[in-house]
């Protein structure tokens, strides 16, 4: 009889502990699996000997390593971010990158600096954060990590990239700054046969809510081939926000069709800001070769008018639908293609009038600092973002079966995520990475982005040489390419035309 009734107070005590679970709004895999998640808090709880021993192993595929994520989660959910004994990386080791603090640092702002955005051809400038929410699109995502991430910009007072997905209730239910972004698949704004529809573009660009529109080229996961929502995710309301049939793979076309050369995309540039009144209009790539750039900067001056900011991506950002060889093989690192197109810019005499976002494992704020060191004017988070609203990095987004609700569509699943939780979540997260950004850049003695100096970054050469941003890479001048281009940049700028785009010479065999 006594072990009857034990057993009746252990199963009832689990009966109260899974009602616990479902109920409560902080722990989105306790809300999807009561009692069992509770295994992944106790490994949390025994994290490094735990991790020492994947690692160890091998078993450790995950993108940030343990301090990342820790930083990632402790700023989200308010709490202290500090780390004790040191730093655990090798600050020898080649390739060791650190910034160059002010023996006089300043005090930091009370309010973080903002870059205006919109160029001489923009009537409606917009007024963008250090740190925004980089594209992730209704689809990739669950419409409650859409809430969430739309509640927590407009709480704290930064912009909301769309993704290529389209523009959905769910982004405009909170009234966050929105980025609109448009891919080469139009969704959103199609045809039936998928091309542009200018008339559906105009009714939703038009909105209040759409601060400015961002034409995606490419992606620095998977340049050179369009995006992929796998057929499990495309359910009747994806089809009707993106113009798709339900059920069957999305795919967006590698290029677009409303543009093909680097005239005819400036032309469409500024055909869509003339649409929108005036909105800020731009685009987004990752860059593949300098020519190309070129070619962009020689159209811009053909045609008279300038896109008002430029997103670069960098081949390290992430995504749930590339194939592992774009990924590791295709495309630009983010460092490389930002001061590419920060000098051509500059050497065409235009970089004060177009602003610059960077996007790729954007996390924290020395990550803001070296971006803007490097030629950004702003930066764009994903994954942060993500692990900010309860992504805990089980890569099972392409499964629909993600255990927190964030990357599916399984309305099951996604009611796990609590909006109101998530949507504070990713608030803190943006307001202390902005506030690290502006403290350390108080450190190296500036308080704005356009004060720091590539004087202020410095890299390990070897294990007993470093040298600063500043020698190691060629920085040209206001207007250099027009007056007489510098013997490395020649060969690009002669070739680079504004009316195709072309790949890079090849070498016949």
């Amino acid at each position: 009889m006594g072990k009857l009734t034990g057993l009746g107070i252990g199963a009832g005590a689990v009966a109260a502990l899974a009602a616990r679970d479902l109920i409560q709004k902080k722990h989105s895999v306790l809300r999807n699996y009561p009692v069992v998640g509770h295994m992944r808090y106790l490994l949390e709880e025994i994290r490094p000997e735990i991790q020492q021993y994947f690692i160890e192993k091998n078993w450790d595929g995950r993108p940030f390593d343990r301090d990342t994520r820790t930083m990632v989660y402790e700023r989200a959910k308010g709490t202290a971010a500090e780390l004790s004994f040191g730093t655990e990386r090798d600050v020898y080791q080649p390739g060791y990158e650190y910034l160059v603090h002010s023996t006089t640092p300043l005090e930091a702002p009370d309010n973080p600096p903002r870059v205006m955005v919109g160029g001489p051809d923009c009537r409606k400038p917009y007024s963008m954060a250090l740190v925004n929410v980089s594209s992730m699109s209704f689809g990739a995502i669950s419409a409650n990590a859409i809430r969430a991430l739309n509640k927590g910009a407009e709480m704290g007072g930064f912009a909301h990239d769309t993704g290529e997905g389209g523009l959905s209730k769910y982004h405009e239910e909170h009234n966050g700054d929105l980025v609109w972004e448009i891919g080469s698949g139009y969704f959103g704004t199609r045809t039936k046969d998928g091309h542009f529809d200018e008339s559906q573009f105009a009714d939703k660009a038009n909105r209040d809510q759409v601060k400015c529109v961002s034409i995606k080229l490419s992606q620095g996961a998977k340049p050179g081939i369009g995006g992929v929502l796998p057929a499990a995710k495309v359910t009747k309301e994806i089809a009707e926000v993106r113009g798709v049939p339900q059920g069957q793979k999305c795919v967006s076309p590698a290029a677009h069709t409303a543009f093909h050369s680097p005239v005819e995309l400036i032309e469409f540039v500024a055909r869509l800001r003339e649409v929108t009144g005036g909105k800020p209009t731009g685009f987004k790539l990752c860059v593949g070769s300098r020519r190309d750039v070129l070619a962009i900067c020689k159209a811009i001056l053909q045609v008279g008018t300038a896109p008002d900011f430029i997103i670069v991506d960098g081949s390290e950002g992430g995504t749930a639908a590339a194939p592992l060889e774009y990924e590791d093989h295709v495309g630009m690192p983010l460092t490389d293609g930002l001061m590419i197109m920060h000098n051509a810019l500059v050497g065409i005499g235009m970089r004060d009038k177009i602003r610059i976002g960077a996007s790729g494992k954007v996390v924290g704020g020395s990550d803001v600092v070296k971006r803007l060191i490097q030629g950004a004017d702003y930066t764009n988070s994903a994954r942060a973002m993500m692990m900010a609203v309860g992504c805990i990095q089980s890569q099972k987004c392409h499964t629909d079966k993600c255990p927190v609700g964030v990357a599916t569509q399984s309305e099951a699943r996604a009611r796990a995520l609590d909006v109101g939780d998530k949507s504070m979540r990713v608030k803190r997260y943006q307001e202390a990475t902005v506030k690290q950004a502006a403290s350390m850049m108080a450190t190296l003695g500036a308080t704005r982005p356009e004060e720091l100096s590539p004087h202020m970054l410095r890299r390990n050469i070897d294990a007993t040489q470093t040298q600063s941003y500043y020698e190691m890479y060629e920085w040209l001048s206001p207007g250099q390419l027009l007056a007489g281009a510098p013997q490395t940049w020649i060969d690009d700028w002669d070739t680079a035309s504004p009316d195709r785009f072309v790949p890079q010479r090849s070498h016949q065999r």
